[in-house]
């Protein structure tokens, strides 16, 4: 039996790291979709047109060097809002949310569109602010040369972005329970997820 777990926010929220502990908690298994995005992104720096990239994607892209970084982050938000890319990751996406025995999803559109009927609805979200401390520090520990204020830019030029998109827009599910992670540790976030999701298993 499949049981879905969708988790939506906007960049550098927490989403990830909650994703990784709700699925460890539950056995679940675990798919961050911005990595279909960021693969797509990466491929489009090499010359690669963006629909192509998406149709061509296979599960050994998402191990490629160099998905993190910041220049595969903002090419992974402009190939986003190209609606044939979407579709062309949406089957990947779905298909994974149908394995048994469990699954969580999260990225930007997962409980509005990829898995509206899924049994868990969260949105992580945090503010700009916070969340540009959060990646800048991140980045600073991997030996980036960025500074604050560029982070802080970026973190709003993706939001912008993926917000008021045509496809798919960043929004929280009708039924999606929000969680702010602005003043909250990653163990408290992980628990209160936890939580909403234990409420709802069968």
């Amino acid at each position: 039996m499949s049981f879905t777990i969708a988790i939506d926010g906007p960049a550098a929220a927490g989403k990830g790291t909650l994703s990784k502990a709700v699925a460890a908690h539950f056995g679940f298994a675990h798919l961050d979709t911005g990595l279909l995005y960021r693969a797509v992104g990466a491929k489009t720096l090499l010359g690669v047109e963006p629909i192509e990239a998406a149709l061509a994607l296979t599960a050994e892209d998402l191990n490629a060097q160099g998905l993190r970084t910041q220049d595969v982050a903002q090419a992974a938000s402009r190939v986003a809002v190209i609606a044939e890319v979407r579709a062309a990751l949406v089957d990947f996406q779905r298909a994974f949310a149908q394995r048994a025995g469990g699954a969580v999803l999260d990225g930007r559109d997962i409980g509005t569109v990829i898995c509206p009927d899924a049994a868990v609805k969260l949105f992580v979200t945090a503010s700009a602010q916070v969340r540009a401390e959060r990646r800048f520090l991140e980045l600073s520990a991997k030996g980036d040369p960025c500074t604050r204020e560029d982070v802080l830019a970026d973190v709003k030029a993706r939001d912008a972005r993926d917000m008021e998109r045509v496809e798919a827009p960043l929004k929280p599910a009708d039924d999606a329970v929000l969680i702010d992670t602005s003043q909250m540790s990653i163990e408290d976030a992980a628990l209160r997820a936890i939580a909403v999701v234990e409420a709802r298993k069968p």
